[in-house]
């Protein structure tokens, strides 16, 4: 074993299946910005068995991270020490009930919350047919686009806490503002969402024009045919993030093979080749030039994991 934890591999087995379980695993492979070095153990466990790792964490002192579908993290290159935990298809149930419910794992992507939506003939999640994330990280980041988000349709959801309580909490309880909710700050995992449609029935065709029309949207103005982390700054109150990055002339600047978009400069690329200290240099500077041009301090969207 690479670690000094003798027995925590053993340890995991008794948890997790072998396919599980991933030793130093690149995280370049598992998150959008394709970058980032290897997890000392990459874990994609069913709901039920969080709970037991992150007791076997904590007993054995072993850090975790909960990286969801990575698809708004920046991992260092030096990668994640500790446990990686991944909710992906093992934690990505989703049902919807007659009446408009949707029951989402962690793990499901939040496109995929918003098909099943769509397919039952219920509207009010066509903002999230094209995010690329996982619910959990959604409900984490209060995530939104084209003038919706999670708080307008989340009901509740269940979360396992640092003591190991679970708890449903309820859209109140979870405290959501614009990329914000209490989940990070208190050190929950989110296990499921609840979310209510009840009310937005629509012809399906209407559904699909609108989501139609997001997903026309998107692909004119972002550059989706690079890696990147979607927006990389949290939209400043009383202006935007890519147009201050723009008015600093900062389109096009690049650092090692990370880019600011040319064609949304609210984005920041992998153009080629870009390593993670890169990305951050990069968004750092840009930060810098904006704060120097505008007095606006760009608070990035992104979150910053692991070693650099």
């Amino acid at each position: 074993m690479k670690r000094d934890h003798a027995g925590f591999y053993r340890k995991l087995r008794e948890i997790l299946a072998e396919s599980q379980i991933l030793e130093e695993e690149p995280m370049s492979r598992h998150t959008t910005f394709r970058v980032g070095g290897p997890a000392d153990y990459y874990l994609t466990p069913q709901i039920n068995q969080v709970r037991d790792i992150a007791e076997l964490c904590k007993a054995e002192r072993m850090s975790y991270t909960v990286v969801g579908n990575g698809s708004n993290l920046l991992v260092g290159d030096r990668g994640i020490r500790g446990v990686a935990l991944a909710m992906g298809k093992a934690a990505g149930a989703v049902r919807i009930t007659d009446d408009g419910m949707i029951f989402a794992g962690a793990g499901a992507l939040l496109s995929q919350a918003a098909q099943a939506a769509y397919q039952a003939g219920f509207g009010g999640m066509e903002f999230a047919a094209g995010i690329p994330g996982s619910v959990g990280g959604a409900v984490v980041m209060n995530a939104g686009a084209y003038g919706g988000e999670i708080r307008d349709v989340i009901v509740s959801a269940d979360v396992l806490t640092e003591a190991g309580e679970l708890l449903t909490l309820t859209r109140e309880e979870l405290d959501l503002s614009y990329r914000h909710s209490c989940v990070s700050e208190k050190g929950y995992i989110v296990l499921e969402a609840a979310f209510g449609l009840a009310g937005h029935e629509m012809p399906k065709e209407e559904i699909r024009a609108q989501m139609e029309e997001f997903k026309k949207r998107r692909q004119e103005k972002q550059p989706l045919e690079y890696p990147s982390a979607g927006s990389t700054f949290k939209r400043p109150e009383g202006y935007f993030a890519g147009k201050l990055v723009m008015d600093a002339g900062l389109a096009g600047f690049a650092v090692g093979g990370a880019q600011v978009s040319e064609k949304h400069c609210g984005f920041v690329i992998n153009k080629g080749g870009a390593t993670a200290a890169d990305i951050r240099s990069l968004i750092m500077q840009v930060q810098e030039k904006v704060k120097a041009q505008s007095g606006v301090m760009l608070e990035p969207e992104v979150r910053f994991v692991g070693e650099f």
